[in-house]
């Protein structure tokens, strides 16, 4: 879908007015601090340049899975003191509630410049059922809206979708510019030759995104939990890998549908294995020598090799999801090696959100990336072709 008739926030005047922004602030907390602060951080050029400008700014997100009702562990209350700490005015009020008579005061008494934080969004239940009720009124809480959640983008919610039917001037702030304009450039012509890096744990959670990238990649590389199930469609035993025995059918369609397209499709040929994910040390063997009662965990050093190869010769680099359980240390060797290769690659490389943000972040090299996605799920479904709820709200 062309989203290139989206406003951005630079070409609307929000001088003295109040704008109500959908910004992404799900963040990790942990005995009520804050553990990574990354998705506040990517919000500060949007809300700094909308407070330079003289706008009176109203942020709304959600924070963990609270069921439709107040929790004390999903206060906003962390997030707003962190957002004061990082923001050049250094203020934000909190409401009470996201909604009602509370809210709307200090909504309401804004004076320029300054940044109020609605409570949990989720505290409502209206926010996940997309209830106009709650569309309408957070939509008296600014004269324009401004999306600026990609993480959220794929999800209709009151906050990202029904509020931008009452809204008549609405635009994407700068993160979500970011992101529009990374993904797109994926799904236009590229720089070839085009690889997509796959790993995760289920075929089933990227069936879709697979089936996309087929008619687009020049190569496709499959690792983590999910190349078990490859293997096993190969012939190959498992031990007691994860395997989708379910989903063998559909992964020997897929290597059938690459070679007729000539798509280069790698699976791994050595693999880390364990007997648990909590092995103080894992075994490398080849693909066809996976013990009974031991489980594949990362790739070997020799599929890491001939990954990292393709990889530099690449002119465009899609990479989403692990390539082993590298949140256990002796099984993260795997998922930093496409790390490093991917950030040294010359070509365009682009990291897909989701547990690869936090291998890129491991790794330190986020730096080198050109762009890394606060969105899984969203970046997924945009590259899988669908409609992202959240965008097309914001069109004309």
């Amino acid at each position: 879908m062309d989203y290139s008739s989206i406003k951005r926030i630079k070409d609307i005047d929000v001088a003295s007015r109040r704008v109500l922004v959908r910004v992404d602030f799900n963040v990790p907390i942990k005995d009520g601090k804050i553990t990574d602060d990354t998705r506040i951080r990517a919000a500060l050029p949007t809300i700094n340049d909308l407070v330079t400008r003289g706008a009176s700014v109203v942020l709304m997100s959600h924070l963990g899975r609270p069921k439709g009702k107040p929790e004390q562990k999903y206060s906003m209350e962390p997030v707003a003191s962190r957002l004061a700490e990082l923001l050049d005015n250094g203020e934000v009020l909190l409401t009470d509630s996201c909604s009602g008579d509370g809210a709307r005061r200090v909504v309401f008494d804004l004076r320029d410049g300054q940044v109020a934080l609605l409570e949990n969004l989720r505290f409502h239940a209206g926010e996940e059922a997309n209830d106009e009720k709650l569309s309408r009124e957070l939509a008296t809480f600014g004269e324009i809206y401004v999306n600026d959640a990609f993480g959220t983008a794929h999800r209709a919610h009151a906050s990202t979708a029904g509020v931008a039917a009452f809204i008549r001037q609405k635009a994407m702030g700068f993160l979500m510019e970011k992101e529009v304009m990374a993904l797109s450039k994926l799904l236009g012509e590229v720089t070839r030759p085009y690889v997509a890096v796959l790993g995760g744990a289920k075929v089933s959670d990227k069936i879709e995104i697979i089936e996309n990238l087929m008619s687009r990649v020049d190569a496709l590389v499959i690792g983590g939990a999910m190349a078990n199930t490859f293997l096993a469609a190969k012939g190959m035993a498992m031990g007691s890998s994860l395997v989708e025995t379910d989903k063998l059918p559909l992964a020997r369609d897929i290597m059938a549908r690459a070679e007729a397209r000539k798509v280069r499709l790698l699976l791994p040929s050595d693999l880390v294995v364990a007997a648990s994910p909590e092995a103080e040390r894992g075994e490398v063997v080849s693909i066809d020598k996976v013990a009974p009662g031991k489980m594949a965990l990362d790739i070997g050093p020799a599929s890491s090799e001939s990954f990292r190869e393709l990889i530099m010769r690449a002119g465009t680099v899609f990479w989403n999801g692990p390539m082993g359980m590298f949140e256990k240390a002796p099984f993260a060797e795997g998922t930093l090696s496409m790390a490093k290769a991917a950030a040294t690659s010359a070509g365009y490389t682009v990291v897909g959100g989701g547990d690869s943000v936090a291998a890129v972040n491991q790794s330190g090299l986020d730096h080198r990336f050109d762009h890394v996605s606060t969105g899984g799920g969203a970046s997924l479904e945009m590259l899988e072709g669908k409609i992202l709820p959240g965008l097309a709200a914001l069109m004309p």
